[in-house]
């Protein structure tokens, strides 16, 4: 994938983010999302190897669309400035835990594990974590795994513990959380060197513990 073309393209779709523009270089976003898709497709492969999890899953599952729903938003600009896939089980629309890449100039980042998980789902999470708090803290406080990931997603975290558990429960705060999501930023230098698959496998085997957690939980 030319990662280089990418980010120019992102850049002038940012400057130039209306339907006209986009209309006339409409083929040169196409270019750009076939080798996404192929990029993403490439990726899947060692990590369906490391993790079973994701089963059969395809780019054209994970990777999420350019178009902007913008409804119920303040911001009418109609494109997404970034390129963007969530590898898991049943694609970007799973209720399961995966890896998620973002393509962005100057603001990308790699994330994994769940992100509004629904009701149900949540309180399978929590459970798991109040019945295995020695498991899911020897994960969090691995060595490798809290120098890629410092702390996990604290947006919307409940001030108060939730319903049903006690609040001197050692890891309280971890179940007031809402999403279980890590996060790490790219430099752009990051796709602009070889090897750049290899070094996103990487990142995925540290979240890899994590995300088997989570999706243990998940299906019950």
């Amino acid at each position: 994938m030319d990662f280089c073309y990418t980010f120019d393209f992102l850049v002038r779709l940012q400057i130039n983010n209306d339907r006209n523009w986009f209309h006339e270089h409409k083929f040169e976003y196409d270019e750009i999302r076939a080798d996404f898709e192929n990029f993403i497709n490439r990726l899947i492969v060692p990590l369906a190897q490391l993790d079973p999890d994701i089963g059969s899953v395809t780019a054209n599952e994970s990777v999420f669309r350019i178009y902007r729903d913008t409804r119920f938003s303040h911001d009418k600009t109609p494109y997404k400035t970034h390129l963007s896939a969530f590898i898991a089980n049943g694609g970007k629309k799973t209720r399961f835990a995966g890896y998620y890449i973002h393509i962005q100039p100057d603001e990308s980042f790699f994330a994994g594990g769940i992100y509004s998980p629904d009701p149900a789902a949540l309180e399978s999470i929590r459970n798991e974590i109040y019945h295995q708090p020695e498991e899911i803290r020897s994960i969090l406080d691995n060595r490798k795994f809290k120098k890629t990931f410092p702390e996990l997603s604290v947006e919307d975290r409940l001030k108060n513990p939730p319903k049903g558990y006690p609040k001197d429960f050692k890891e309280i705060e971890l179940l007031k959380n809402k999403h279980f999501i890590t996060h790490y930023p790219l430099e752009n230098e990051f796709f602009l060197q070889d090897g750049v698959i290899d070094r996103l496998v990487e990142l995925c085997k540290i979240q890899y513990p994590l995300n088997a957690f989570l999706n243990r939980a998940v299906k019950g």
